[in-house]
């Protein structure tokens, strides 16, 4: 059975930093890359960011990328998403994902875990 845990989300200020984590476990699959998703509030789930199964390889979406840092653990089944001067429009779901391929992509993703709220006030 797949599993995917997101933690590390909380309700924190505008301008604070907040660190992801998402382990999986059960994947059927090698190598895999993993992304990570948002969903805000009335609005459709989005990509925002992958890293391939060497770690060493990252794709972002460009409106995140000078705030957001997506590493892999040495372990490959645990990615992080560093997310740096958070603003209120970052306040959603974030989501992690796997998908069968070895690089970081945006798309393909067939596994998804439940989720971590991330709460921005001003």
């Amino acid at each position: 059975q797949v599993q995917l845990t997101e933690s590390g989300g909380g309700l924190v200020q505008a301008g604070d930093s907040l660190r992801l984590s998402c382990e999986a476990s059960g994947v059927p699959y090698s190598p895999y890359a993993m992304g990570w998703f948002r969903q805000a509030p009335g609005k459709q789930r989005t990509w925002i960011a992958s890293v391939a199964w060497n770690g060493a390889d990252t794709y972002l979406t460009d409106s995140i990328k000078a705030r957001f840092v997506v590493t892999r653990g040495t372990a490959k089944n645990t990615a992080f998403l560093q997310i740096n001067s958070l603003k209120l429009e970052d306040t959603a779901t974030y989501y992690c994902a796997v998908a069968r391929m070895a690089y970081a992509g945006a798309g393909g993703y067939d596994y998804w875990g439940q989720g971590t709220q991330v709460s921005v006030s001003s």
